[in-house]
């Protein structure tokens, strides 16, 4: 008679645990479309429809003000599972004092950012024992906050918009010891996230450089290593339909579509969970930068050049240990 182990169930808690949060987003948004549609439709409850509407125009700028976490929400034991399916970890170069505010940025992006999720908006991942004193703010895309349910799940987190008024409120407005948290190279880097593959989208990503010298506070570069060993991709022929296809799709509404997979339920599967290999994300040296108001793109090119320069040595000096060659350098489109 099969009886699971104590394996077989953290093994599934673990997968659940994946699967519920990438899978949110499609449920929620789908739930909360199909139930108002039949509450206005098929119901005289259509007034139930219109109050949700209009809470969401009073709350609309929510998450551009801070957001609205909820610690327990961060603190769920879900979390952990999650963190352990990889597992990720977080690796400390240098003290960062609270009474400064910071921008983090992030590479590279992956399919999914299992990582910057793990540790920045969630508390299991021992971020804040890493970093005692710092509040970290995962900023992201404004469209998770359109739909209600969704945009509070998101919010509870502690994740916020990725706007420059989001920014803005965060480092004017929250005190200090507030880390803002984004991942630079966005949706562009998924179609270079491949095994192996070290190649970032920054040579243009001039917009936090500008940010953080506007506000005076410092550029903290972070590496993560084997978040592109996550997923495989299928690489069409390029010319051939489907490539023009992405192609197309990408210059309409600015997102790569991936032909992605990874493994199934069991270990030699196909399907789409990430393979479980271990995810780390090596926090380098804060990079000061003065407070100019106005800065000029000639200003904003040579900290951007110099930041450039800090991530490029923080991953030279820490891809040996996570197996990449030595001879392996930096892409950076």
């Amino acid at each position: 008679m099969f009886w699971p182990t104590k394996k077989n169930i953290k093994t599934a808690l673990e997968v659940f645990a994946l699967f519920q949060w990438a899978l949110s987003v499609f449920v929620i948004v789908t739930t909360v479309i199909l139930v108002n549609l039949y509450l206005v439709v098929f119901t005289s409850y259509w007034l139930a429809t219109v109050l949700m509407l209009i809470w969401l125009a009073f709350d609309w700028k929510t998450p551009e003000r801070g957001g609205r976490r909820f610690t327990c929400v961060r603190r769920w034991c879900l979390w952990k599972h999650y963190c352990d399916y990889f597992p990720i970890k977080i690796l400390k170069t240098h003290d960062i004092s609270p009474s400064h505010n910071y921008i983090l940025a992030c590479h590279p992006h992956g399919l999914m950012s299992h990582s910057c999720f793990g540790h920045f908006a969630t508390e299991t991942s021992g971020f804040t024992k890493i970093f005692p004193g710092i509040t970290p703010y995962m900023l992201t895309l404004g469209a998770f906050f359109w739909v209600p349910f969704l945009r509070d799940y998101v919010m509870s987190t502690g994740a916020c918009s990725v706007s420059q008024s989001s920014m803005d409120f965060l480092l004017t407005r929250k005190g200090t010891g507030n880390m803002l948290v984004v991942v630079v190279g966005g949706l562009a880097e998924c179609k270079h996230s491949l095994p192996g593959s070290t190649t970032l989208v920054l040579k243009k990503r001039y917009g936090f450089v500008r940010t953080a010298l506007r506000h005076g506070v410092s550029l903290i570069p972070a590496y993560v290593f084997g978040e592109t060993d996550l997923y495989n991709q299928y690489i069409f022929t390029p010319g051939g339909y489907i490539n023009r296809f992405q192609k197309w799709f990408q210059k309409m509404v600015h997102v790569y579509p991936c032909a992605f997979y990874g493994r199934g339920f069991t270990k030699n599967s196909w399907g789409l969970l990430p393979y479980s290999q271990p995810v780390t994300t090596v926090v380098g040296e804060p990079l000061p930068l003065p407070k100019i108001e106005n800065p000029s793109q000639e200003t904003v090119t040579k900290y951007h050049t110099l930041y450039i320069g800090a991530l490029r040595k923080l991953f030279d000096q820490y891809k040996t240990k996570f197996g990449i060659p030595e001879t392996q350098e930096l892409v950076i489109l």
